[in-house]
């Protein structure tokens, strides 16, 4: 990749140093470094994320309901974050596969600028539309009230979820994956007391119940963005901060005609989350809206590994098209997918046999929401190497900076076969399971539509070889 701006100044001393520092560019970390504290890391969001489930669990059917509601808003709200972060994914890693660090820098700070403001806007839309944006899962009017707070809670602390999605992704581009994974480890580390202190008032601190879960997860990651920012200012990271240089019109182009794609992927997928609750809200109650929100808690344990073979793959792709190793990303991609495979399979296995034990732990009582659980528990079992293609061939693409494609695929996958078999079943009274189980014939679809995509080649040039930046 070409620079066709000279590097001048500090800026080109500290580019200089840094190349030193790392030495040969083309020693690229392998799959499992780079998946590895990324497992860990989402594993660690994860089981707050349980425990957060559990505390809840205890307040009622209602309050699991809304905060999976509340959840389920501000993802759809947040997918424009998760486009930047795709960009700057893909930037960063080409980027610095090319050895131009100061290029990595510069995008990091674009990418930062560009998702902060993003968020202010996302979090004055969720403070303001809260009500009627829950109010779309046919929820009675505890429940909706619940999930309200929940959301304007979350939108609040908006701007701190940007900052840290968008320097994690930058860093692990980079090949360094550990310290987003020890700042993330801090976090929530912090965040489990303050969901005990917060959700039922102890310590000194208000019972805030359903609201509590926002508060205390939007001081911890505030704090734990706050500490990401100050380290990166100091230059403690592979990827500098810089304050000049960044404003490009094509390097924000860039940014957004990869991130776009993944913005409307995002989104669709969010809508297709709303659609297939809203069928179970209105078709089956509030037992199985709750089960599949304890399902969707379980399932984030398995979807850990494949989010750490998603970076891990995406990542290498980025970095081995950056230094024009064509055989060395495609290598990069299926070694992903079928590490993927292998390892979410396992666990798929695992949750299955562990099913009712599982579903009790999160619901104490409650004989039908268990009954419901035990059911998607087994539909997530299955689907789990379906999934392990999606997330690893996906990554590898996105790394690419082919991010139009997986988007195609999740509009056919999630809105055509997911919502399209789970309305039928709904239709013809078929019970909740036959709903559940059309997850799979989403993954079947789409993990077939991604390995033939990524066997055609085209990603390799879907970023111009010396974009003008």
């Amino acid at each position: 990749m070409s620079n066709p701006e000279p590097s001048t100044g500090p800026e080109r001393t500290a580019n200089a140093d840094l190349a030193a520092e790392l030495g040969d560019a083309s020693q690229r970390p392998s799959i499992w470094e780079l998946a590895l504290p990324s497992i860990l890391g989402n594993l660690s969001y994860t089981i707050v994320g349980m425990v957060q489930t559990k505390f809840v669990g205890e307040l009622g059917p209602q309050a699991l309901a809304a905060v999976g509601a509340g959840q389920r808003v501000m993802f759809a709200m947040l997918a424009i974050l998760m486009a930047v972060s795709a960009g700057t994914t893909a930037l960063v890693a080409r980027a610095w596969g090319a050895g131009d660090y100061e290029e990595a820098s510069r995008v990091t700070m674009a990418s930062l600028v560009l998702a902060g403001s993003m968020a202010a806007v996302v979090a004055v839309l969720g403070f303001l539309f809260a009500g009627s944006m829950a109010g779309v899962f046919g929820l009675d009017e505890e429940t909706l009230a619940m999930a309200t707070r929940n959301i304007r809670w979350l939108s609040f602390f908006n701007i701190a979820f940007a900052g840290m999605l968008i320097l994690s992704a930058a860093l692990r581009a980079s090949g360094d994956a550990w310290s987003p994974l020890w700042i993330s480890a801090g976090i929530n580390v912090l965040n489990l007391p303050l969901l005990y202190a917060f959700i039922f008032g102890r310590w000194g601190m208000p019972e805030m119940g359903v609201a509590g879960a926002a508060v205390a997860a939007g001081i911890a990651f505030s704090l734990g963005t706050l500490v990401l920012l100050t380290l990166w200012v100091r230059q403690k990271f592979r990827v500098r901060h810089v304050t000049g240089g960044w404003w490009r019109r094509q390097r924000l182009k860039q940014l957004v005609n990869i991130g776009y794609p993944a913005a409307l992927e995002q989104g669709v997928f969010q809508l297709g989350f709303f659609i297939f609750l809203i069928l179970i809200g209105n078709n089956y109650g509030t037992e199985a809206f709750a089960a599949y929100n304890i399902g969707v808690n379980i399932l984030a344990i398995c979807m850990t590994v494949g989010f750490g073979f998603s970076i891990a793959g995406s990542t290498l792709v980025g970095q081995h098209l950056g230094a024009k190793d064509f055989a060395g990303a495609v290598r990069s991609g299926w070694r992903a997918m079928f590490l993927a495979i292998a390892s979410m399979g396992l666990i798929g296995f695992a949750v299955m046999v562990f099913a009712e034990a599982l579903a009790t732990y999160f619901i104490g009582d409650g004989e039908l929401t268990i009954e419901y659980t035990v059911q998607f528990i087994y539909v997530l079992g299955a689907m789990m190497p379906l999934l392990a293609v999606e997330f690893a061939i996906g990554g590898a693409l996105r790394g690419a900076g082919d991010t139009r494609f997986p988007l195609i695929a999740t509009i056919l996958g999630l809105l055509v076969m997911r919502c399209g078999l789970a309305a039928v079943a709904a239709y013809f009274g078929l019970p909740v399971i036959w709903v559940y189980a059309a997850l799979i014939g989403d993954y079947v679809l789409k993990g077939a539509m991604l390995i033939w995509r990524f066997r055609q080649g085209r990603w390799k040039t879907i970023i111009p070889e010396n974009p003008a930046y």
